[in-house]
């Protein structure tokens, strides 16, 4: 089962630690540029003193286990390029082409937040009315946080609605699937939580996929519909993403054209494909290119230029911030040309990411078939950023400290935190001159960078350790949000 902890890096915090800006280079051929970015991917972390060493796209994908890798990139508007390398099933060794499917795991919220606009701006929703109001279903259920503050679609799609239940598990193809309703209440064979309100609604930003489930079958029950079928007629159609469907489980004829999935081991994942029944939430099956298309309906409504899925007005509410760092479906971050709205995702077997600059007229996306995609990801999208010029190609120089073995022994142990309402316990332990990090089977190396402060070298995890007045470990901050507590021995 994927880690919760895990899904947040890959839904959240895949771009976020790019920073600087790229220069272009010279453009003689869309083939040289192609070539470019395959032989020039650039690594998260530069370490000082050492030589920057351009990587192999060919290589690197061996060296992260990743069998299949699928990217689109986005230049005035229109899809510039869009190609697949490796292979969709390693086992067959079938090829992986551009109308390969990946799921698109949580990249599927900001498609589905989509619709839920198109109906807000219909008159069929209202953004700031109490959710119940519309739901019939299943409502929400009262406690002593709903009963001062409703819930509102407009909370849910920017994470701020205090709802559980970060992210889905899955299940594996040919295992029970449950109901949307037996998963809104956590019953078997349901595997996550109930989706409950547990701090007040509005007062913080919290991820939450349980949101999105909430409002996947508030727009069942208004609209009546099956849910692949609204979002085919909504926003798959209207934006040209012909290749991309809501269906879970695939239908049989697209199965010929899906992505399995691959763990970090390079085993293929129980079943070969999840089934997610929560679909607005992580059930979106797509191409890099109808990614793109997306995005390029969302920045033509941006501009005025189209009002196939929502008008100009509701795409600039979509793309402004309504809890940091969340618009309405999107994460947002930069300002001027830098603005750029963006969403990754993390499902059992996949890892990708979608970025897109409305001033600029540009942006890319990014899929693989690995739990182990983050990294590569990472690794292309700088090279592509470096390529085209965007903010973000730039290593991050980081120095390396040396600190004895008998302080990193001190920061070893058991840590909990509680993430989303859900206690998960780390394990972190001395490795040489640096610590391993260990997240249910999920290890991480971590470097230092001072005495307290350590890094992963694709920069998608950082630990702050902190102490009391004895200079005793007490528990760490990662990413700047998450705090753990030491747990005693």
């Amino acid at each position: 089962m994927k880690n919760p902890l895990r899904i947040a890096l890959a839904c959240i915090f895949l771009v976020a630690a790019l920073a600087g800006q790229g220069s272009p280079q010279s453009s003689d051929s869309l083939d040289a540029k192609i070539k470019r970015v395959e032989s020039g991917l650039l690594p998260a972390v530069h370490i000082k003193g050492r030589p920057l060493e351009k990587l192999n796209l060919a290589d690197r994908m061996a060296l992260h286990k990743v069998p299949a890798l699928s990217v689109a990139v986005i230049k005035d508007f229109k899809v510039e390029w869009a190609k697949a390398y490796g292979f969709r099933d390693a086992e067959e060794k079938s090829p992986a082409t551009v109308e390969t499917l990946f799921q698109a795991a949580s990249i599927s919220k900001p498609v589905a937040a989509a619709a839920a606009l198109h109906f807000a701006e219909k008159g069929l929703l209202n953004l700031d009315e109490d959710i119940n109001a519309k739901l019939v279903s299943w409502k929400i259920p009262g406690n002593r946080f709903a009963a001062k503050q409703t819930v509102t679609l407009r909370e849910i799609l920017s994470h701020s609605a205090g709802l559980t239940v970060h992210g889905f598990m899955g299940y594996p193809t040919g295992q029970p699937v449950p109901t949307l309703l037996q998963v809104l209440d956590g019953k078997k064979p349901a595997n996550s939580a109930p989706i409950r309100v547990d701090v007040l609604p509005g007062s913080l930003w919290r991820y939450s996929g349980g949101g999105y489930v909430v409002m996947q079958q508030l727009l069942i029950d208004v609209l009546g519909k099956p849910f692949p079928d609204m979002m085919k007629e909504t926003v798959l159609a209207p934006a040209g993403m012909t290749q991309s469907t809501y269906e879970q489980p695939l239908q049989e004829a697209l199965l010929a054209r899906a992505a399995v999935g691959y763990r970090s081991s390079g085993k293929p994942v129980e079943g070969r494909r999840y089934v997610y029944p929560e679909m607005a939430a992580a059930g979106l099956w797509t191409t890099p290119a109808d990614l793109c298309r997306f995005a390029i309906e969302i920045m033509n409504a941006f501009h005025g230029r189209s009002g196939k899925v929502m008008s100009q007005d509701m795409a600039k509410a979509m793309l402004t911030v309504q809890k940091a760092p969340s618009g309405l479906g999107f994460m947002l971050q930069g300002e001027g040309a830098d603005f750029r709205f963006s969403h990754s995702g993390g499902n059992e077997g996949f890892v990708c990411d979608l970025v897109a600059y409305p001033a600029r007229g540009m942006g890319l996306a990014v899929m693989t078939n690995a739990d182990a995609g983050g990294a590569l990801i990472g690794e292309i999208e700088r090279a592509i950023a470096a390529e085209y010029g965007l903010p973000g190609s730039n290593p991050v120089e980081k120095t390396l400290v040396e600190l004895a073995a008998e302080v990193l022994d001190g920061f070893a142990g058991r840590y909990e935190t509680d993430f989303g309402g859900e206690k998960l316990v780390v394990a972190v332990s001395r490795k040489s001159d640096r610590l391993a990090l260990d997240l249910m089977g999920n290890e991480m190396e971590l470097y230092p960078e001072s005495g307290t402060k350590f890094f992963t070298m694709d920069l998608r995890f950082t630990v702050v350790f902190q102490k009391d007045a004895q200079g005793r470990v007490t528990g760490f901050v990662a990413n700047g949000m998450y705090k753990a507590k030491k747990l005693e021995k």
